[in-house]
């Protein structure tokens, strides 16, 4: 592939529901130019951007793919993303360095769940966007029923482009709407003939909606308007790239991915309407000088580039994908890394097709590629040079709350399971393996359950190891609420020196359940030597890492020595320690022991419909609702305090309820004692695996 300049390429991302037809729709951009001799089906596995095997065995796009098309000499950087909402991550990378995009609607199932979110990507992202209507080829397929719900949601900025004509339940052809003309499909050409009659009303209406858009335009256009006149087609498509850039207008197109019918048109049409990169801002920090880098996609600037997604791939090599964003790279530039603070020699440059890559000599500000084994380079990072040291912001990724269990199904392989979960995070910053060292387990977090059944089939079905996962443990807390006064005395005599340790102790709580323990002594008399009262304060420091409860960390106990006595010969701080432990022991059951469960402050964004349903299921997960805010786009975000042990299965619940339009977020709030039937329950466990022989799990 040769060299493109800045402003002959377009980085343009595929967004829309899940099986929408974004991957078809990209197979067919492929074929028309030239990448592939023959298009790749879904079904069959031999698609240009679905190259996973798990995603050829599912088939689904798990992962975004890179797809470079040169089309009427421009390059265009198609990025394939996963419509499922548990790879959101993979969604937000290719929004992080996308200059447009397209949203693909099916005109069999219309505007969706997924059609939505991705209009309010493009929002947070402010991208331009164009609407592709595909699967036009089926009967029972509606464009004009697409249209209206787009209008209904999105106001008067949808303009449609094109419109079908249909002919014996085929699609025949289509209606060009800034030229007035119709176009019936021959093999691959397109050929004039006139606009069927029930399609003239669609077509005027559709171009009025247009023509008050291009009217807007400029005081010049808006007179010429009103007075009757009418706009060259040249005057036309300028005002409406113009309309495009500012999100003004947002065009409809349709076609068929499968008969790859309405891709010519699309293809020309990112052309001709949607921006290069230099079109936007783009700032930087100079770290030398702590002032703004003006990158702005300036081939004539310092070269800096941004890594916004790494491959770790078993079978195709490890690849830092970097969007150039001032400069020019060339092979063997010398780059600085801001991070690891060290310089890194690029040995070649590459463009990635999928999962073929070929070499290029140069990539300019604005342009994709990928470096091949670039030292410790991660997502994230930001490339430029020793003289310009420069660092951009870091990705604004969603953030997981689904999390589960795990551990290695064959204990010799931990170390394996280890290093490809590792791998598995490079790929996908949403997702995360966590060592809960407090309540000894072992965690993966993602954004949903697919995504983490996926990595569980990654790691079977690439790294060749497995794990086991079940229910999380909840970190509960244990404490007091009364007070206790005991007294244990250790005593051993071995043939030797013998172990003496005799302790007097109360016990109440603290009041501060930020911290374990509070120790202090009040010992008289010397009954307990000097030297042995830190022996008597580490026996309560391991006592409290384990409580006697259910084998939970101790909370908010104070500990006071106040009485005891030794013996000149056998007492050591061995025998201290262990009295004082078993002194914990029987004092904390005596003082009222309880059980604490972490409340999490829970935010639930939600449509108004969806108010009623959401409330009460947090009713029935013991939530506490504290508070309604409207936010935009008529919904609500509702704000309450639930025991985290609640939240277990909440994403999966919450999508149900709400067809997926709902999100959440929590943050740790507090520790509250827990119901006498969890407590209970726990107890009962706990003593269950005492009982088997498993009390250290």
């Amino acid at each position: 592939m040769k060299v493109y300049t800045t402003d002959r390429i377009r980085n343009v991302v595929l967004l829309g529901h899940g099986s929408a037809g974004k991957t078809t729709l990209c197979e067919a951009m492929c074929y028309l130019a030239g990448v592939t001799s023959r298009m790749g089906k879904i079904a069959d596995g031999n698609t240009v951007s679905d190259f996973n095997k798990l995603e050829q065995k599912r088939g689904i796009s798990i992962n975004t793919s890179v797809i470079p098309l040169e089309w009427n000499d421009y390059k265009i950087n198609i990025l394939d993303t996963p419509g499922y909402f548990d790879f959101v991550g993979e969604v937000e990378q290719a929004l992080s360095v996308a200059d447009a995009a397209i949203i693909v609607v099916s005109g069999k199932d219309g505007v969706q769940v997924g059609t939505e979110k991705a209009w309010e990507l493009c929002e947070k992202f402010h991208l331009p966007r164009m609407f592709f209507v595909t699967e036009m080829d089926i009967d029972s397929a509606s464009y004009r029923e697409v249209v209206e719900a787009l209008t209904a949601a999105y106001g008067k900025k949808i303009a449609p482009f094109n419109l079908p004509i249909r002919e014996n339940e085929q699609l025949a052809g289509y209606v060009n709407v800034i030229q007035e003309k119709g176009f019936r499909y021959e093999g691959k050409d397109a050929v004039p003939c006139d606009v069927p009659d029930y399609s003239v009303q669609y077509m005027n209406d559709y171009r009025d909606t247009l023509m008050e858009a291009v009217a807007e335009t400029s005081e010049e256009f808006m007179d010429r308007y009103f007075s009757g006149e009418t706009f060259s087609e040249a005057e036309i498509r300028s005002a409406v790239r113009g309309n495009i850039l500012d999100g003004s207008i947002v065009p409809v197109e349709m076609g068929s991915g499968i008969e790859c019918k309405g891709v010519y048109t699309l293809l020309d049409d990112i052309v001709k309407y949607l921006p290069s990169a230099e079109s936007r801002k783009m700032n930087g920090i100079n770290l030398k000088t702590n002032e703004i880098f003006e990158a702005n996609f300036d081939f004539a600037k310092a070269k800096t580039a941004f890594i916004f997604k790494t491959i770790v791939d078993p079978f195709i090599g490890r690849y830092s994908l970097i969007k150039v964003r001032s400069g020019v790279f060339k092979t063997d530039d010398l780059v600085y890394n801001s991070r690891t603070g060290e310089e890194a020699r690029i040995g070649k440059l590459f463009v990635l097709m999928g999962n073929k890559s070929s070499e290029v000599s140069e990539l300019h500000a604005g342009d994709l590629g990928a470096l091949a084994k670039f030292g410790d380079a991660m997502t994230g990072d930001t490339l430029s040079t020793k003289a310009v040291p420069v660092q951009y912001a870091p990705m604004d990724l969603s953030t997981p709350y689904t999390y589960i269990r795990y551990r290695a199904k064959n204990k010799d392989e931990i170390d394996k399971v280890q290093q490809a979960l590792g791998k598995l995070m490079a790929e996908d910053p949403t997702f995360r393996a966590v060592n809960d060292s407090e309540n000894r387990q072992t965690l993966l977090y993602g954004i949903g359950d697919l995504q983490l059944d996926v990595v569980r089939e990654r790691l079977k079905e690439e790294y060749r190891v497995e794990i086991e996962t079940e229910r999380p443990k909840v970190a509960f807390r244990e404490t007091i609420r009364k007070t206790s006064d005991v007294e244990y005395k250790y005593k051993k005599q071995t043939g030797g020196h013998g172990q003496y340790g005799h302790v007097k102790m109360k016990f109440s709580p603290s009041g501060n359940l930020d911290e374990p323990y509070e120790f202090d002594e009040e010992v008289v008399g010397g009954s307990v030597p000097k030297n042995f009262f830190p022996a008597v304060e580490k026996g309560i420091a391991d006592s409290v890492e384990r409580g006697p409860l259910a084998a939970y960390p101790v909370v908010g106990v104070r500990a006071v020595l106040y009485d005891g006595s030794y013996h000149p010969v056998d007492s050591s701080e061995m025998a201290f320690k262990t009295a004082a432990r078993q002194a914990f022991k029987q004092g904390f059951m005596e003082a009222g022991p309880v059980l604490m469960e972490p409340i999490v402050s829970l935010h639930v964004t939600i449509p108004d419909s969806y108010t009623g349903d959401v409330m009460g299921d947090l009713n029935k997960r013991r939530g506490r609702v504290l508070g309604m805010t409207p936010v935009a786009g008529g919904r609500q975000t509702i704000d309450a305090d639930v025991p985290q042990m609640e939240l277990f299965d909440y994403c999966t619940v919450l999508r149900s309820m709400t067809g997926g339009r709902g999100d959440y977020a929590y943050e740790f709030s507090r520790y509250e004692q827990a119901p006498s039937e969890i407590q209970t329950a726990e107890v009962a466990a706990r003593a269950a695996k005492v009982a088997e022989g498993y009390a250290e799990d």
